[in-house]
């Protein structure tokens, strides 16, 4: 990808904490300190000559309804040549912890709405990043549900994303089965400390995949 991406073109990080990952502001030099700071970083180390911009929007707590009511301003008004999305995963947790659930097909018809606008209205090239949840946490920790049932109503939402980055023609990270290969390997607390707020490790984790999708293909 990176080959047919034009100079100094914008990358745009969408999502919710994952991405917003403690930015302050919305200025061009505040990315937070997750994936969207490692994946700028490593692509104005490895590729100068390109003159890429980055912006982070990604808002702690978002739903993909929330992206859709500010997609105007946080998306298409920007004008990026590159649009990364990763969301869904509070879609599955208000469920659990507010009562306030986002069904399947409301969470497909928004996701399929904000990824039209853009086909509509952009010439960009999309990625899309499934949710992804690590178990950690049991419901005798206080939770209204352990970690491990949340499944029921996530594992339906990452088809849902999967079928619409076909659907679309996005690059693809499916980052639910990376978490759960890299949690056969190191333990999950390695990856993520409360199964879904990734550590400094997962970060890098998320970055190495969008690096490859991207078409960064040096070893890191």
């Amino acid at each position: 990808m990176i080959n047919n991406v034009k100079d100094d073109s914008l990358i745009l990080f969408q999502g919710d904490s994952v991405t917003d990952c403690g930015r302050t502001s919305n200025e061009y030099l505040e990315l937070g300190f997750g994936y969207a700071n490692m994946v700028a970083s490593w692509l104005t180390a490895l590729h100068p000559e390109k003159q890429l911009r980055f912006l982070n929007r990604g808002i702690s707590g978002n739903r993909v309804s929330d992206l859709k009511k500010r997609w105007q301003e946080d998306c298409i008004d920007l004008r990026p040549e590159v649009v990364s999305i990763l969301i869904g995963i509070n879609d599955c947790w208000r469920r659990y912890d507010s009562n306030d659930p986002t069904s399947v097909d409301s969470f497909e018809i928004t996701y399929r709405q904000i990824l039209t606008n853009i086909k509509q209205k952009l010439e960009a090239k999309i990625i899309i990043m499934e949710p992804f949840l690590l178990p950690v946490i049991e419901e005798s920790e206080g939770w209204s549900a352990g970690q491990d049932k949340w499944r029921e109503d996530l594992d339906p939402k990452i088809h849902v994303v999967r079928s619409l980055a076909r659907e679309f023609n996005a690059e693809f990270i499916p980052l639910d089965g990376i978490f759960a290969r890299a949690a056969t390997i190191q333990p999950m607390e390695k990856w993520t400390l409360d199964g879904v707020h990734p550590t400094q490790a997962g970060h890098a984790l998320i970055a190495r995949q969008w690096l490859k999708a991207f078409g960064v293909v040096e070893k890191m």
